[in-house]
Formats: structure tokens, sequence, C-alpha cells
């Protein structure tokens, strides 16, 4: 005979059926609030959603150069670079902005497939407003784009117009600055030759300088170290070397290093040579600081001269001529900075 449901297995059985039911049907209140919710078209753009997952921590850009913390945060190279200048300057930790990790150059390491991700992300034309991938703007926006700015080719002899490409033939054609007479274009022949008179002076006169009898170099690391006043100061400073007989010394030191944010474009560094040790007699040394052999830094050669002697061992603080901002951030943020040093006597008394 077969068992009849009793009043309790019927309730159960209804149970079950009713769970099972709401098992299929069941969504939570968040998911159906996104569905009803229409979505725009840029929230479905996959380079939009990449770009705010892709983008430095410090400065919100994408970086053409990323490095990540131990956590996998990702910094630009320029704000990396910036964050350990500020935390050597400070005479602190660099800590990474999101999780607070230290960071530093052996710590942290390039995230080589961010950067390929990036390179492959549409950006905007500066000129033209067109979309392409990063990897091809810099040579859309040097050689192809047509709105680019362009200047004219009689520039040279005063003509100021600017504008874009796609104009500068018609430009041209109608262009009066050939056919000024040189009385007209004098002034701006007089810049042109100003410009290459210094260049030239300055390469004569290197030039002239290698050619001496008595000419040194020597490859030189310049090391961090904090005086001991109640507000301690970054210098940095080389261990001795030898030229000429004597014993010498660089010195550097960090201008512009103040807390306010706003300065922090503005860094440069200056440096001294010191003679160390007495003199028989004094001398006169010029001296030109280059990018050493291990080194990564750029600069411009300038040549310095000093007459040194015992009352006169140093030179004043002389600008270390490298090219921005963002060279010496990139300099403060390594254990030590590598240079080239050329002296060459020039005469004595």
């Amino acid at each position: 005979m077969a068992d009849i449901p009793g009043p309790s297995n019927l309730v159960l059985q209804e149970n079950v059926e009713n769970k099972e039911n709401m098992d299929l049907e069941f969504e939570p209140e968040k998911k159906k609030a996104k569905l009803d919710i229409p979505s725009t078209e840029k929230d479905q753009r996959l380079e939009d959603r990449l770009s705010g997952i892709l983008c430095c921590a410090v400065c919100l850009d994408l970086p053409r150069i990323c490095f990540q913390c131990t956590n996998g945060h990702l910094m630009c190279a320029g704000c990396f670079n910036h964050l350990l200048a500020d935390g050597r300057l400070k005479d602190e930790t660099s800590t990474c902005p999101n999780c607070r990790c230290e960071i530093s150059k052996s710590s942290c390491t390039r995230n080589l497939a961010v950067e390929k991700a990036v390179s492959e992300l549409p950006s905007t034309c500066q000129f033209c407003a067109c979309l392409l991938p990063r990897n091809l703007l810099n040579h859309h926006e040097r050689e192809l784009c047509q709105e680019r700015l362009s200047t004219c080719k009689y520039s040279r002899i005063g003509c100021p117009w600017k504008g874009p490409y796609h104009e500068l033939k018609e430009h041209e054609k109608g262009c009066h600055h050939p056919n000024k007479s040189g009385d007209d274009i004098m002034a701006a022949v007089a810049c042109i030759d100003q410009q290459v008179k210094d260049e030239t002076q300055l390469y004569s006169r290197i030039f002239s300088l290698l050619s001496c009898e008595k000419i040194t170099f020597n490859d030189l690391q310049l090391k961090p170290y904090r005086t001991d006043d109640f507000i301690t100061k970054l210098f940095y400073e080389t261990s001795r070397f030898s030229a000429f007989n004597h014993q010498w010394v660089i010195k550097a030191r960090i201008n512009n290093d103040q807390k306010n944010p706003a300065l922090t474009t503005e860094r440069s560094m200056s440096y001294q040579l010191v003679l160390k040790g007495k003199a028989s007699q004094p001398i006169t040394v010029s001296f030109i600081a280059l990018k050493g052999p291990y080194g990564e830094m750029l600069m411009n050669p300038v040549v310095y001269s000093q007459e040194f002697s015992n009352e006169n061992p140093e030179t004043e603080y002389n600008n270390l001529p490298i090219h921005n901002s963002m060279e010496c951030n990139k300099l403060l943020a390594s254990k030590t900075i590598n240079m080239r040093l050329i002296m060459v006597l020039s005469s004595s008394s």
C-alpha cells in the first residue's frame, strides 16, 4: 500500500519547491539595481576602464616607463624618482602613496606588461584630436598630422609666422621675407651669428684645453651626507683624489630644496672644486664636469677656471649644468652620483 503523505510531508515538500523557485529567480538587490540603470557608452569602453587601472598612483597619468612597489601599485618614472628625491632630501624613508610600503630602486621593479599595454591604449593628438595608439602618437604629431604646429622656412631671417602644417605651403608662397633687403634681415642674422659664435667659442675652448700638456681625467662618485645642525641639510662630497701633485675634493649641494611642492620643479645642483692641503705656489686650473661612464647624468659642458692658493682654496658654487629638474630628481634618487671631471693646469706662477 502506497504511503499517503501526511500533513507534515506536504508542508516539507511545499517548502522544498518554494526554495528551488527562490534559488532560480532570486537576484541580489544591488545586481537588480545595476541592471535597471542604463549604462553609458563611456562605461563600456575598455580603454577607459584600463586607463583608470594602469594610471600612475601619484599623477594619475598613464606611465610610459612604469615602476611598481612590492604590492603592485604603479608609478611613472618621473613620480618614482621624485618620491625618492623627496625622501632623500627630508632624510625619510620613501613610501608608496597607496599602501605606504617602503620603495627604493632595489625593491621596486619595472612593469613591462603595463608599459606595453599602455603603449597600445588610444590617446588624443594634441593638434587634430584624433585617437591613435600611444606608440604611434609621437610619430604622428611630429611627421604626419596636418594640424601640427609649423614655422615658416624663412624664420631664420625673421619671419614670425606659426600655424598648422596644411597652411605652411600657402604661407611660404606669399611670404614677403625672401624679398626683403639685406638691411631688413640683419637683426635676425645677427642673433643667429651670436648663437653660433657662443657655441664655437665654447667648443674651441674645450678643444684648446684638451690639447694642453697637463690634463687629468677623474671618474668620481658624489656621496650624500648630512650636517649636524638642528635642521639637517643634504650635501654631496667625493673622496679625495689626486691631480697635479695635490689633493682635491668635489662638493655639491641642492638648490630650491624647500618643502614647498611648488618649488620642487625648480630643483638644481651646484658644485665646487676644493683644494686640500697647502700649495707652494698659486695654480690656475680649468675644469669641466661631464657625465660619468657609469652614470645617467645628462649635462651640457661648461668650462670654469680658478686660481687656487692657500688663501683661496675653493671655488664658488657653480651650476652643475644638468638639463632640468627631472634630471636632478633622477640623480637624487640614486645612492651615488657618478661624474667625470676634466682638469687642466692652465698656468702656474
